[in-house]
This record gives C-alpha cells, sequence and structure tokens, in this order.
C-alpha cells in the first residue's frame, strides 16, 4: 500500500518541495523525491501540470535523476501505487489437468522457482525486432515463470504489447484473474498501463516536454509482480552502474543490466556488451561477446533491424514453430546487412541464454544457449505462449465476456485503465476527465 503521507498533498505543499529542488538540488533527498511522487499519484490535490512539468525539467537539469537512491526512491513510491497482484510464483505450481508440468520442468537448474523479467530502457534508437519479449517466451518455454512487464512503443515501431496483440493475446485482463495464469503456462505479460492508472494523468505532461526525464528509464522497475530475478538493458553505458546499483536497493536477488557497446539495451549480436552482475548482493562488471562466451556467429545490427508489429509476428512465429520457414520479409535477404532469420534467431538465443542464466537453470552462457535452442526446437516455447493466449482469453472472458484482442487494445491505447477493476468514484472521475478532453478537442 502506498505510505502515508506526513503531509497534505496539494499544489501548495508542492511549491515547497519544488522550491527546494529548484534553489537548493544538492539538499534535494531521495525522501523529498518520494514526496513529489505521492503527489504525482494522488488522484485529487497533489501538484497542477505546470508542477509537474516544472519539477521534471529542474530534476533532469540538476543532474541527480541519475542518483540511484533517487531512482529507486521514486520506483518504490510507483510499485506501491500500482495494482497490486498476488504472490503469483506461489501460485504458479498449482496447475490443473491443462496445466504446465512445472514438476517435469522444475528437475533443471538451482531450483529457483520465483519470477524473472527480461526488459529495456528503451529509447536506443537501433529500431531492434523485439527480442526481450521472443527471448521471455523461449525462456517461458523452459519452465521458468516469466513475468514481463511491458507495454506499446513509445520510440521504436514494436513495443512488447504491439506484437502481443498482433499475436491475438488478450492483455487486459482484471489483475485477480493472473493467478490463473502461471499455472498454465509459465509466460505471463503486464501491460504496465492497467497497473498504473495513477500514472495516467502524468502522460500529457510528459508528451509536451519533448525529452527524456526519470518515468523515461522506470518502467523496468515498478513490475508489480516484482520478479526476483532479471536481465534489464540500457542504452548508455553510464546507466549500468546506476540500475545494478537501484536493483540492488529495490532487493531483487540476482540481475545482468546490459549495455551493447553500440548504445543497444540488449546484449549485442554484432560484438561486446557491457554486463553489470548483482549476485549475493554484491556488483561486479564485465564484458561478453556472442562467440567467445556464447559460442554464436556475430551478426551486424541491421541484419535484426525489426519492423511492424504485424511483420514483426510473423517472424515470432516462425521462429517458434519448429520446421517453419522465414516469412516472406526475411525469406530474401537483399544482402548481407539485410535482416534476416538467422540473424534473429541468434540475436534471440543470446539474450534467452542469459535470462536462464541469471534464472539459475544453467552455470554457462553456451549452455543457455542450447538449452534456450531447444525450448525453440521442440515447440515448447510455442506451448507456453499459446498457453498464455488460452489463458488469457477465457480471464477476459470471465470478467467480462468475450472480447476480440482488438477492441482491448483499443482501450489500452486510450492509455487509462481498464473499468472493471476501477472502484465507482474512480469511474466517474475518468468520465468527466474524458468529457473535459473531448469538450477541450472541439
Amino acid at each position: 500500500m502506498p505510505a502515508a503521507n506526513t503531509a497534505p498533498l496539494s499544489p501548495e505543499t508542492f511549491k515547497h518541495l519544488l522550491k527546494k529542488l529548484v534553489q537548493t538540488p544538492d539538499e534535494f533527498t531521495p525522501a523529498d523525491v518520494a514526496q513529489c511522487f505521492e503527489h504525482f499519484c494522488a488522484r485529487q490535490g497533489g501538484a497542477s501540470d505546470a508542477q509537474v512539468g516544472a519539477f521534471l525539467t529542474a530534476l533532469t537539469l540538476s543532474g541527480i535523476d541519475s542518483d540511484p537512491e533517487v531512482v529507486a526512491a521514486c520506483a518504490k513510491v510507483l510499485r506501491a501505487h500500482a495494482v497490486q497482484v498476488a504472490d503469483l510464483a506461489r501460485e504458479a505450481g498449482e496447475a490443473g489437468e491443462d496445466g504446465w508440468d512445472y514438476e517435469e520442468t522444475d528437475k533443471e537448474g538451482d531450483g529457483y522457482k520465483g519470477l524473472v523479467d527480461v526488459v529495456g530502457t528503451g529509447g536506443d534508437g537501433h529500431d531492434a525486432f523485439n527480442v526481450s519479449t521472443t527471448a521471455a517466451v523461449v525462456v517461458a518455454g523452459t519452465g521458468v515463470r516469466v513475468a514481463k512487464h511491458g507495454s506499446k512503443a513509445a520510440t521504436s515501431s514494436s513495443g512488447s504489447a504491439d506484437l502481443l496483440l498482433s499475436l491475438s493475446c488478450t492483455l487486459t485482463f482484471p489483475p485477480c484473474k493472473l493467478p490463473t495464469i502461471l499455472p498454465r503456462t509459465p509466460f505471463l505479460f503486464l501491460f504496465a498501463p492497467h497497473y498504473h492508472p495513477a500514472l495516467a494523468h502524468i502522460a500529457p505532461v510528459r508528451r509536451q516536454l519533448n525529452f527524456r526525464t526519470v518515468f523515461n528509464v522506470l518502467g523496468p522497475l515498478i513490475n508489480p509482480a516484482k520478479p526476483g530475478r532479471m536481465v534489464l538493458g540500457v542504452a548508455k553505458k553510464e546507466l549500468g552502474d546506476t540500475f545494478a546499483r537501484v536493483l540492488q536497493l529495490l532487493d531483487v536477488e540476482r540481475a545482468m543490466v546490459v549495455c551493447g557497446k553500440e548504445g543497444l539495451d540488449e546484449i549485442s549480436p554484432e560484438g561486446e556488451t557491457w554486463v553489470w552482475e548483482l549476485s549475493n548482493g554484491k556488483i561486479t562488471t564485465s564484458t561478453i561477446h556472442p562467440t567467445r562466451d556464447f559460442g554464436l556467429a556475430t551478426h551486424p545490427l541491421t541484419s535484426v533491424r525489426g519492423s511492424t508489429p504485424q511483420l514483426n509476428a510473423l517472424t515470432f512465429r516462425a521462429l517458434l514453430t519448429p520446421g517453419s520457414a522465414p516469412p516472406a520479409h526475411l525469406s530474401s535477404p537483399a544482402g548481407p546487412d539485410s535482416p534476416s532469420m538467422d540473424a534473429i534467431r541468434d540475436f534471440v538465443l543470446l539474450n534467452a541464454a542469459a535470462l536462464l542464466k541469471v534464472a539459475g537453470k544453467v552455470a554457462t552462457f553456451v549452455e543457455g544457449v542450447e538449452m534456450a535452442r531447444k525450448s525453440m526446437d521442440s515447440g515448447a516455447a510455442m506451448r507456453a505462449f499459446d498457453g498464455f493466449v488460452v489463458a488469457g482469453r477465457d480471464a477476459m472472458r470471465d470478467a467480462q465476456g468475450d472480447v476480440e484482442p482488438e477492441d482491448d487494445g483499443g482501450v489500452a491505447a486510450k492509455g487509462g485503465a481498464v473499468s472493471a477493476w476501477l472502484h465507482p468514484h474512480q469511474h466517474q472521475e475518468i468520465a468527466r476527465e474524458d468529457k473535459e478532453k473531448q469538450e477541450q478537442g472541439k
């Protein structure tokens, strides 16, 4: 639950915090930042739009938005205000007749049965294929419980939610239905806008600022499922140590923060990747290379470039369907640097292998590649994915009746919350806000 405030949340109380940040940024503490975020998350009172914009600008100019303790403070408040979910890892072992055989898939590894996630901060400008989402499904095919947290594209052609909607997934089932998903499949997707309704009114302010703020790096840190192990990609080397320390402060058990040397927020297929590894409470740094550490060929980033969500969905299905031929848009590359099926497959294997190592399924990256390849070639990854598609539809049907994936995608794109789990007063507030927006647009 959100922490209790020591003072009323209002534009008047926010003035003092804003003044302190602008005039004495060196004295602005993580506790001050947390109090500001409490104002942001208040649906009534809190801070005005002008104050939110001023704060985000001042915080960016101050440079303290890269302080791990400040970022962790922001993330803790947003986690507290997120829609709360059940202990999903505990529920995952209770499978029915149509459930996943965790008893079988849990035989390999160090015994970790908690949740994992693989996610990037975005903003790298490379517009690569949806590798983290695909790698997440591949890892789920080995029985690892994956609770991926993501949204629609902000800076690329296809975000994780865009891809999944193009693959007929239902993403807007109520959180109370989440415990019914993992017993049936190890893959679960939490669509970010529906778990952070307190942030809906901040989005218009952020869009008007036209520069990256602390909010742009918080997404990977506020997964409501609170995975204990993670692979997290950053697009700038200077963010690596910051994110590793933030994960440490958020009590993540084991993690790899990665940054491809080309400025890629994934493990790079082209060459070396910087790594900050969190394990046993300590952070160590290193570099990894596709050939030296994974036994895979290198590929230029242009060969793993993504496309529209619809075409990426064809690539996804071809990768995870045993014996499938490359889709038409990848079957005849114009040149060695053009997007190709082989390059994208190796890109997925790289990132899946890293998550398998962090999850404790394997001891080395090479073993991770082989396990990931088996998940893809045996059809296990696709079974995990199909299980999520069916379980998501069932959860939505039980909650609201049959809803087509395109319909819930439309609801999702509006960035609000799904009415099925809002309190009555929230229904009224959102209806009023929607009416005001319509009147302003006339």
